[in-house]
């Protein structure tokens, strides 16, 4: 793939220029670590048009949405709206040249509408990935996410994040209701994000012939694609995940699996039951008290039976959580079992109940793209339209979060009120 000049000689010289900020940019200009260009990673990707006499590049028109979405611009109105509204020196910087031009509505749409959507899931995984090493790094801890390692916990102690060995990456599948095709087919993607920051390294769609479960294998070789070794990552998912094949491929790759199981595997769900859980003892519990309820939780773990219908199992799990109101009176009470391949040494139980409760943790992150960014109501269903849009939707919320930012409501409102904030948490400016 050709990358226009402009954008090739702005990568040689590490975009960037100091743009002060008097409303508090200093820090985040902190969280945006040098030497991962975005730019450049977009610079590879194709949309269709021709490369001749193209006066703005992929590459730059994906950078500007990025920007405008995260300032929280939802359609591709808005999106325009914003664009034009961006300073010409900050424009100067993306283009490479003096005073460009600033590209139109139908510009935009052309190109978030044919760019190579896998290709732009690939830079943002890989921008976010190399971020959060950055970021790791110069506070000393595990990046991306929460980790597991028991070495130095009991059983009996908090869940805490733990710095440690393993990444934990949550696997799970949203459908985008808005885009509607002709046929009436919905754009659903199943996508790979860290726990903890919800960084959301890995992303494919899932076409209408087919389902999740052929797509589980392409989205893990994505996180090899960002320079993450498979053998630190543990992959948790729901039922609907667990099934034989995926146990067989993490195992060969070296990765962790924790995995819920239910109905259909029934020869599994029925082995799991059966195992001497009254007689087994509480692990670890853990109580909450806030919405006004009281949940408790516990879980019961146990060696895998030699004879169990699954591969590559080494512990077998029942967590149950009762819910209460603020008097005492229970309200809920639900049961779950799993299975995971990870070691005792490398997962108390405690570190097992905190991977499954931290899985639905990547529902925050479609809840925010629903009400912070009106996914579900956007009607953009041309080509890659939907799929480019919910990327540049995950890199604006995995941006927000490296920068210590949980509250993303009121964090795109702030981004969205200074023109130079968006182009500081892209690692553009400084």
């Amino acid at each position: 793939m050709l990358v226009h000049p402009a954008i090739a000689q702005s990568c040689a010289s590490a975009i960037g220029g100091v743009v002060s900020d008097p409303e508090g940019g200093d820090r985040l200009a902190d969280a945006a670590v040098g030497g991962s260009d975005l730019l450049c990673r977009f610079g590879g990707i194709g949309d269709g048009r021709s490369g001749q006499g193209r006066d703005h590049p992929v590459a730059v028109v994906l950078t500007l949405c990025a920007a405008a979405v995260l300032a929280g611009m939802r359609s591709f109105t808005a999106i325009a709206g914003w664009v034009a509204d961006v300073p010409v020196e900050l424009r100067s910087r993306l283009y490479g040249m003096p005073e460009p031009g600033c590209p139109s509505k139908t510009t935009l749409w052309r190109v978030l509408t044919g760019a190579d959507a896998a290709a732009v899931d690939a830079a943002i995984g890989s921008w976010l990935a190399e971020q959060a090493r950055h970021a790791a790094a110069a506070a000393g801890t595990s990046p991306a996410g929460r980790a597991c390692d028991a070495a130095d916990r009991t059983d009996t102690e908090p869940v805490e994040q733990v710095d440690g060995p393993l990444l934990a990456v949550a696997v799970d599948g949203k459908t985008v209701r808005g885009a509607v095709a002709a046929d009436g087919a919905q754009v659903h993607l199943l996508a790979a994000a860290t726990h903890g920051d919800q960084l959301v390294l890995g992303q494919v769609e899932v076409g209408a012939k087919t389902n999740e479960i052929p797509l589980f294998a392409p989205l893990i070789d994505q996180l090899a694609a960002t320079g993450i070794d498979p053998a630190r990552l543990v992959i948790t998912a729901d039922a609907l995940h667990c099934q034989r094949d995926h146990a067989t491929y993490l195992h060969q790759r070296g990765a962790g699996f924790v995995f819920t199981v239910k109905h259909n595997q029934p020869g599994l769900f029925a082995a799991l039951d059966a195992l001497p859980w009254t007689d087994t003892p509480v692990a670890h519990r853990q109580t909450d008290r806030g919405h006004g309820r009281i949940t408790t939780r516990t879980i019961q773990t146990l060696p895998a039976p030699p004879d169990l219908p699954f591969p590559h199992v080494d512990q077998v799990w029942l967590i149950e959580r009762y819910v209460t109101d603020l008097t005492g009176i229970p309200t809920s009470a639900v049961a779950a079992l799993g299975v995971t391949n990870l070691h005792t040494s490398q997962a108390a139980p405690a570190d097992i109940a905190r991977l499954v409760r931290d899985h639905w943790g990547v529902e925050s992150l479609h809840w925010l793209r629903d009400t912070v960014y009106r996914e579900d109501h956007s009607r953009v269903h041309t080509r890659s339209g939907p799929r480019v849009m919910a990327g540049l939707r995950n890199l604006g919320i995995g941006a927000l979060h490296l920068a210590g930012r949980r509250d993303i409501s009121e964090a795109t409102r702030w981004a969205g009120r200074n023109m130079h904030r968006p182009f500081q948490l892209l690692g553009l400016t400084t």
